[in-house]
């Protein structure tokens, strides 16, 4: 297994946010570099399946699109199919 190369660097937050962020870290028992780490790592490296891929552009083409009745339980479920 190689060794990963960490690099250090300095990011102005905002005070309020990296409160939380301090808190949060706290809550799970993380150091708070590991916690943003994480969280970078989620966000840059959860690329949707292909057939999430197929299903986002199909909404964004207005494909399937339909009404949703909301009226009761099974009008709601009836409108899906």
């Amino acid at each position: 297994m190689e060794a990963t190369v960490k690099r250090q660097t300095a990011f102005r937050l905002d005070s309020e946010l990296l409160e939380k962020l301090k808190s949060a870290a706290k809550r799970e028992h993380r150091s708070l570099n590991n916690y943003v780490e994480c969280i970078l790592r989620e966000v840059m490296y959860s690329e949707p399946n292909e057939t999430t891929k197929t299903a986002i552009e199909e909404a964004r083409a207005g494909k399937y699109a339909g009404t949703v009745d909301t009226s009761s339980m099974d009008a709601f479920i009836k409108s899906c199919e």
